[in-house]
């Protein structure tokens, strides 16, 4: 490798630019089977979609920590964008909207589903039996799909390159399931950020581009806040179990 340029800094990993390749290694001790599990991720999507995303082209050990070699993505991320724009927030909005639906009306077949991978987080929460239940139960009822869920849509993953071409980053939550089950997610993804007002410009407008009914997502959010809990900042906890003690929405 050449010399290393330090692009992002996360919590467990580091992503570096070398050349024409992104390299996002991970901290030694880092879940093996996670590190693994996102780079096949990211091959399924790349492999099943014409969705503009990094290409992979390894998965090595540099120092005795695991990585992931992708394609270097030049440009903008849309959270910059609309920082730095307020006054075109709905134009990016709409792109943003647009460009997540393209996302949700592709199927790949060959990932985890995403009900059997929240009844799973359900089952960890911190919750009293009661409202473990509750929510299992809540889960099960609704409706199974196979859409590609990306699990993390927000501005900050899409980059915008020089000619104005979207592309989409960090694919290791990505699963196939319900659609709502997705924007539930961002919306809170909206919140945890401090981004009330735009969470719900962003629901409504997605509901209307959509034609889907708001009260429809709002009856993921509990089961989506629910399932987060586990992994959850500290200061994040809170918020999240107001969303998980709202028990329907009519």
């Amino acid at each position: 490798m050449s010399e290393k340029i330090i692009v992002a800094q996360m919590p467990g990993k580091v992503l570096y630019r070398d050349g024409d390749y992104a390299v996002k290694e991970f901290d030694a001790g880092y879940s093996k089977s996670d590190i693994l599990n996102e780079a096949l991720n990211q091959a399924r999507v790349e492999e099943n979609t014409d969705l503009n995303i990094p290409k992979i082209h390894a998965v090595q050990v540099y120092d005795g920590k695991w990585a992931i070699v992708m394609d270097y993505i030049e440009g903008v991320t849309l959270e910059k964008m609309m920082a730095e724009n307020p006054e075109r927030e709905d134009e990016y909005l709409n792109m943003f909207v647009d460009l997540q639906r393209t996302v949700l009306s592709k199927k790949v077949p060959l990932l985890n589903k995403l009900k059997d991978k929240m009844q799973g987080r359900i089952s960890q929460a911190d919750l009293d039996a009661t409202t473990r239940y509750d929510l299992h139960t809540r889960l099960d009822a609704l409706p199974k799909h196979y859409n590609l869920c990306h699990g993390d849509f927000n501005p900050s993953n899409i980059i915008i390159t020089a000619d104005g071409t979207p592309y989409i980053i960090d694919w290791s939550h990505a699963t196939q399931g319900n659609s709502s089950a997705d924007v539930a997610r961002t919306y809170l993804l909206f919140y945890l950020n401090g981004k009330k007002e735009l969470a719900e410009k962003y629901l409504n407008l997605y509901c209307k581009k959509s034609d889907t009914a708001k009260q429809y997502v709002q009856k993921w959010i509990p089961i989506v806040a629910a399932s987060r809990l586990t992994k959850a900042k500290k200061e994040e906890e809170r918020f999240l179990r107001g969303w998980i003690e709202v028990v329907d929405y009519q």
